[in-house]
């Protein structure tokens, strides 16, 4: 995967053109995207391959703390959404509604301090008058770790996760996930450790066997180079994934 991003700052207006591409097998897809601020203003325009066009207009402080947004992609007229978003030091909620005859409702909400947080989603399809997702979570924050618990899937999973700062260099991650209609339980665990201000190694391993590593290298300001790998070691007839991008900025 290829990544480049140019832009040019001018007063208080910023322009941007994004370029992204990826390679699978024989297949190439990609996409351009271009950002203009101005204000309280945000348009973000994407362009794929298949020439679908997605467009953002997102729009702050209409009130205080808040925040709206209208999205659309060209030629599917049901993909309209509005988005409004209010945050405050102790309580964020984001709420979601389709612009179509049928739409899909949802509704997050978090509110805490900065040690204990709780949280939800909900999800409502008026075309089925039914409930489509609802989860619900806590989690507790740290100097020196993080945890959380959630309810996800509708009720149906149990997920755990955990991360230990065990210095300023090296950071330690888990997360269980437990399935009650199946008693299924998968785990992953992973690190990431800071070689230099520069330069950052992680490493991911599941446990159906995956392991996956990623080295990511700031040669200049906010320009990355990233490589990445990924091997499968139940599939031994696969060739492992490599992964290459590079993220430029003037």
């Amino acid at each position: 995967m290829l990544y480049y991003q140019s832009g040019k700052i001018t007063h208080r207006l910023f322009q941007g053109l994004t370029a992204t591409g990826l390679k699978k097998d024989q297949f190439f897809t990609g996409d351009i995207n271009t950002l203009y601020k101005s204000g309280n203003y945000i348009v973000d325009v994407k362009v794929d391959t298949y020439s679908n066009v997605s467009t953002k207009v997102t729009v702050s402080n209409i009130l205080p703390s808040t925040k709206a947004a209208v999205s659309f992609k060209i030629p599917d007229n049901k993909s309209g959404k509005l988005d409004i978003q209010y945050l405050h030091p102790h309580a964020a909620i984001d709420s979601s509604i389709g612009l179509n005859p049928t739409p899909l409702l949802e509704l997050s909400g978090a509110f805490g301090s900065k040690d204990v947080s709780f949280g939800g989603e909900v999800g409502f399809n008026t075309s089925s008058s039914s409930f489509i997702k609802y989860s619900a979570g806590i989690s507790w924050n740290k100097p020196d770790y993080s945890a959380a618990l959630l309810l996800t899937d509708q009720g149906k999973a149990l997920k755990t996760s955990y991360i230990h700062y065990v210095n300023a260099f090296h950071t330690v991650a888990a997360e269980l996930t437990h399935r009650f209609s199946t008693y299924e339980n998968t785990f992953t665990i992973g690190s990431s450790h800071v070689v230099d201000p520069l330069t950052v190694v992680k490493a991911r391993l599941t446990n159906d066997g995956k392991v996956a590593m990623l080295y990511q290298k700031e040669w200049r300001p906010k320009s990355l180079i990233t490589f990445s790998a990924e091997y499968d070691s139940k599939a031994t007839n696969t060739a492992p994934k490599l992964g290459l991008a590079l993220a430029l900025k003037p």
